[in-house]
């Protein structure tokens, strides 16, 4: 009497949701193309539409690559920004970019100097990145589009709040970056969105003395950011 064979084909084993066995984050090396393209746009020498064409080609192409090394889930690389994280954030209403004396410090390197303040009422409404999202849905054929943003998290350790009404009312703050976030969260979702993360690089500072006082200068504590 024969043996069934019961091994399964490849294909049945692969996930077809998220979570998938091989994933990634998102953020890519930015080419070459992309990186003159945005010196010749500082310039003036391109257009945003010719920056924007540059950063279409080289998002398909790495589209291409990523299915092409049997990754089930692409990115657009995250070509499009200069900030994994600000460029998401200063695309909210009432949070705008600025120059602070210095960048973000780091073991042995400091970042060039960017940084976020809150001016206003935070809210979202119109983002440019779900434009980049939908480009990416449009490309992605099979495999499944992934969009990375910031947790609500950045914008508290990293936004200088301005808004004098948020400085006197941590609660208020939060509760508009909550209402900004499921806004933004529909918004995805109603472009085609069905993968949508939230990164967070923020919690280290709940081990840290300066982290620490930093959660006490907004008039709480760790506790109650639980």
């Amino acid at each position: 009497m024969s043996q069934q064979n019961t091994k399964q084909p490849l294909n049945t084993l692969l996930r077809k949701k998220p979570p998938f066995r091989a994933d990634q984050v998102g953020s890519l090396l930015r080419p070459a193309a992309v990186k003159k393209a945005r010196l010749q746009k500082a310039a003036g020498e391109i257009s945003a539409e010719q920056l924007r064409q540059v950063e279409n080609d080289e998002i398909t192409r790495i589209v291409e690559k990523q299915k092409e090394t049997g990754l089930q889930v692409v990115t657009d690389g995250e070509f499009r920004r200069a900030w994994w994280h600000f460029d998401f954030l200063e695309n909210l209403d009432g949070v705008e970019a600025f120059t602070p004396e210095s960048g973000i410090q780091f073991h042995n390197v400091q970042t060039k100097a960017r940084g976020i303040k809150v001016t206003g009422d935070i809210d979202f409404s119109a983002h440019p990145m779900l434009d980049d999202y939908k480009f990416l849905h449009g490309i992605a054929g099979n495999a499944v589009p992934k969009m990375t943003i910031p947790s609500p998290n950045m914008l508290f350790f990293r936004g200088k709040l301005e808004k004098a009404a948020y400085q006197n009312d941590y609660k208020q703050f939060q509760h508009d970056v909550s209402k900004a976030y499921k806004k933004a969260i529909q918004a995805f979702y109603d472009a085609g969105c069905r993968y949508l993360q939230l990164d967070d690089t923020a919690w280290a500072v709940f081990l840290s003395e300066a982290g620490l006082r930093q959660i006490e200068a907004f008039g709480t504590t760790p506790d109650e950011l639980r």
